[in-house]
């Protein structure tokens, strides 16, 4: 699948198998979140990997007794260590940049999840507290989002997605575009052109070389 292809197919699993998970594919899951950006480089998400069934029950029922989340054989909780970030950045470091990061740590483990044929579902609904009493948690770190991970067990339909119209304007805020196809239409025409043209040129520039290379064969 391509990067689009896994963008389109991935879904919220709240229903698990009981195939247990590779261990090797939890790692690329891991080094997926670790590869995406963050404020000044500082990669201040740290996660916790549970497989414990008591543990896992444990943070269930912190997630506000989502019962569900038992059934997936691994947790993976992301957190930020709020020290260095605080100290760059002070209070928006801690209270935005933090989550910023964390947040695009947390998409790419669901995408990488989707690409190696797995489930997972982002869970922000939880008693931070209880999480952290649970887990050892420090206090200078904040719970982001727990993930629970395995292989789905439903292939939930596609959800409703609002439209570009919708969500994107153009220049300022409120400037929306009525008919955003032909505008992205109107922009790649040219190149789409150009392409077309060279590779036409391209296919006479080569017959008519053949045919030049036939007619000095032919008077030789």
């Amino acid at each position: 699948m391509n990067l689009f292809d896994i963008l389109k197919k991935r879904r919220s699993i709240r229903h698990f198998s009981d195939i247990p998970v590779e261990w090797g594919k939890i790692v690329q899951i891991l080094e997926a979140g670790s590869l995406a950006p963050s404020s000044g480089n500082v990669q201040n998400w740290r996660f916790i990997i549970v497989t414990d069934k008591n543990v896992k029950q444990e943070l269930a029922d912190a997630c506000l007794e989502q019962e569900w989340m038992t059934e997936a054989p691994i947790f993976i909780i992301v957190l930020s260590d709020n020290v260095m970030i605080e100290k760059l950045y002070s209070r928006r470091g801690k209270e935005f940049y933090a989550v910023q990061n964390c947040a695009a740590a947390i998409e790419n483990m669901l995408l990488m999840t989707e690409q190696l044929g797995l489930g997972a579902c982002w869970v922000g609904a939880f008693e931070e507290e209880a999480v952290k009493r649970i887990l050892d948690i420090p206090q200078f770190a904040s719970v982001q989002a727990i993930l629970p991970i395995g292989y789905p067990a439903e292939e939930p339909p596609e959800p409703m997605h609002y439209s570009l119209e919708t969500t994107c304007y153009f220049g300022k805020y409120g400037n929306k575009i009525k008919d955003i196809d032909a505008v992205l239409w109107n922009f790649n025409i040219v190149g789409n052109t150009i392409k077309i043209t060279k590779n036409a040129l391209n296919r006479i520039k080569k017959h008519v070389n053949k045919r030049i290379k036939t007619l000095k064969q032919t008077k030789e």
